[in-house]
């Protein structure tokens, strides 16, 4: 992290008030230091500065999980509102330009989301913003609210149905699943009944998508079976396999149409009745004055709203 954003009046520079609100947020010393891009070594250096500079150990290891003592709990309150007043006032006097700036800008979103913004994107941010660069971190459900509170992830863009308690929601569009088979598959013509459904075999793509794992926890709660011909960790083999077998494939309708560019694919209608997959891009209040982040925010908006 920047040593420009200390805040030596105090004592404590920004650079540790990140430190600890990440160790609160996430109760462990590895989880923190990924979340801030910082070793294992340096995070423990700043835990050690914190504990000097208060006099107390602030976190202490109970299984496996590094728990606030009682006067990490008094600090933490304050320390989040300082952090928050800290960077609003930064903000407030921070000129943005995207034809000149070189900022960084982290989105957090789900590897099946890179296919679909990312191309369309860049190619946008090339003409627009020459100099932005996108660093794009995992979408994690449980823990991204936090991140985007520390100033640590700028935007999440996906299917987040309880980040709206406390981020700033844009609606981008409603997306569904459907199943991909290959133009030339034996099923033709028909559409997908209940029965076709559980007779195809598939391939089962592993996601970090909230809203694919969904579906799977759907598709497990209602005991409808499928047979699984290859389980992949990454989905982004799947269309290959799909186009030279009569496999078959569940993906967002958006994603499908991406990889159809060619026609090579037929997408059907799943036989069930499933509600909409409600796309996002979220951005948290305490940055609501940031003037880049809003940029990016109405830049995907006017690129994706309605457009699924």
């Amino acid at each position: 992290m920047s040593q420009n954003n200390s805040v030596n009046s105090a004592g404590l520079d920004l650079n540790l008030l990140r430190v600890f609100l990440a160790i609160w947020d996430l109760r462990s010393l590895t989880a923190a230091g990924d979340r801030l891009g910082l070793t294992q070594p340096a995070i423990s250096h700043a835990l050690r500065r914190l504990r000097d500079r208060f006099d107390d150990p602030l976190f202490v290891r109970a299984a496996n999980r590094m728990l606030p003592t009682e006067a990490a709990v008094r600090l933490h309150e304050p320390l989040d509102q300082a952090f928050g007043i800290i960077n609003r006032a930064i903000q407030e006097r921070v000129a943005f330009d995207p034809k000149v700036t070189q900022r960084v800008f982290r989105v957090a979103m789900s590897d099946v989301s890179e296919v679909y913004y990312l191309p369309r994107l860049m190619a946008r941010l090339v003409h627009v913003a020459p100099s932005v660069r996108l660093d794009v971190v995992p979408l994690a459900v449980d823990t991204v609210a936090a991140a985007m509170r520390a100033g640590e992830v700028d935007l999440a863009i996906g299917y987040l149905r309880n980040l709206e308690r406390e981020c700033t929601s844009r609606a981008l569009f409603e997306d569904k699943f459907v199943c991909m088979v290959r133009s030339g598959h034996p099923i033709g013509r028909s559409k997908l009944t209940k029965a076709s459904f559980v007779n195809l075999r598939y391939v089962h793509a592993g996601t970090s998508a909230p809203g694919h794992q969904m579906i799977e926890q759907w598709l497990a709660e209602t005991d409808i079976k499928r047979q699984i011909a290859v389980r992949l960790g990454h989905f982004s083999v799947a269309p290959d396999i799909i186009r030279d077998t009569d496999l078959a494939v569940i993906f967002p309708e958006s994603v499908g149409r991406q990889f159809n560019s060619a026609k090579a694919f037929r997408l059907l209608a799943l036989p069930f009745d499933l509600p909409p997959v409600e796309i996002t891009v979220h951005t948290h209040p305490r940055f609501a004055s940031d003037r880049g982040i809003g940029w990016l925010r109405d830049t995907l908006v006017a690129m994706f709203a309605k457009a699924g």
